[in-house]
């Protein structure tokens, strides 16, 4: 779905790896382009998981995407922060699964609203670049019509992208 003039951009964020490492958002992704996928409950991370092997895939054949789980927590958990981040890096053992999930304590709803996220109930999937900018959105588990949108953004000169072109797909 195109979006309209105006859109919101990815909001800065602060956020951390579960390796411990301190991430500013959106200008510390690692990619020229980045795909965020947002989660806000436990359960979603089997929505999450479903993306990775199609997502492992990709970004072997465009070495400048990245690739990240981004779980939203309130900020009212922060002092539960280093008991809650270890529950989830004790639970992953891959070193490189704990680099690419970056928790932010926030204001969920105020994050919500800046990337105009209707509600909780399933998770959001960004193409962002370091500026914020958006250049596709989706929302739910993988699926082939999901990944055809989303490689048809990523064919889409990056130029295109910064006109607010998102693709729902």
């Amino acid at each position: 779905m195109p979006a309209t003039a105006g859109s919101p951009g990815f909001p800065p964020l602060e956020a951390r790896n579960l390796n411990g490492k301190r991430v500013v958002l959106p200008s510390g992704l690692g990619g020229e382009r980045n795909l965020v996928l947002i989660a806000f409950r436990r359960w979603h991370q089997a929505l999450v998981d479903s993306w990775f092997p199609y997502l492992d895939t990709l970004m072997a054949s465009h070495p400048e995407l990245r690739a990240y789980e981004l779980p939203l927590i309130s900020s009212l958990y922060g002092l539960a922060r280093p008991f809650i981040d270890g529950g989830m890096a004790v639970a992953i053992p891959d070193p490189k699964v704990r680099e690419r999930t970056l928790t932010v304590y926030t204001d969920v709803g105020q994050v919500m609203a800046a990337l105009n996220i209707p509600n909780t109930m399933t998770i959001t999937v960004l193409l962002v670049d370091r500026q914020g900018r958006i250049f596709w959105r989706s929302e739910g588990p993988y699926s082939a019509e999901r990944a055809a949108g989303l490689e048809r953004a990523l064919a889409t000169p990056r130029e295109a992208g910064e006109r607010d072109r998102v693709d729902d797909g």
